[in-house]
């Protein structure tokens, strides 16, 4: 059985609160991965929209890019968390998470959080699942 995977972004906040963005756990009936709490920063321009909208759009692409990097899909997930500043906010984003969660229909939590740095207006985590490799 293969070893724990990580990966990890450019994120400041990984080394200094001390956490991977993913993590993909081995089991013979498929391995299980996990996103950490991602948000909608680019890491290559080292900017975050102020658009809710946005915001949740580029959380999404960092989350199917963790995803990607770590040997997973989108299409294996199967739950998801979101956290929003307040219930405006969940207003502008749950159409961009519609767009992209319909064709899966994972089971999900959405979580108001004002306590969320200035600039985060919205932050997913997902768990999924990697069917196993190989002969089945």
């Amino acid at each position: 059985m293969q070893e724990r995977r990580r990966v990890f972004t450019a994120s400041k906040n990984e080394k200094r609160v001390g956490y991977c963005r993913a993590i993909r756990l081995p089991d013979a009936g498929g391995d299980w991965i996990v996103v950490s709490g991602t948000t909608g920063f680019d890491y290559s321009a080292g900017t975050i929209s102020n658009d809710a909208a946005e915001q949740a759009a580029k959380t999404l692409d960092n989350i199917a890019a963790a995803l990607s990097e770590i040997g997973g899909a989108w299409d294996d997930i199967y739950f998801y968390r979101a956290y929003v500043r307040d219930a405006d906010v969940w207003t502008e984003v749950s159409p961009v998470l519609a767009e992209r969660f319909v064709p899966l229909m994972p089971a999900t939590t959405a979580i108001i959080a004002p306590a969320m740095e200035s600039e985060i207006l919205v932050e997913i985590e997902v768990e999924a699942r990697r069917p196993p490799e190989g002969p089945g």
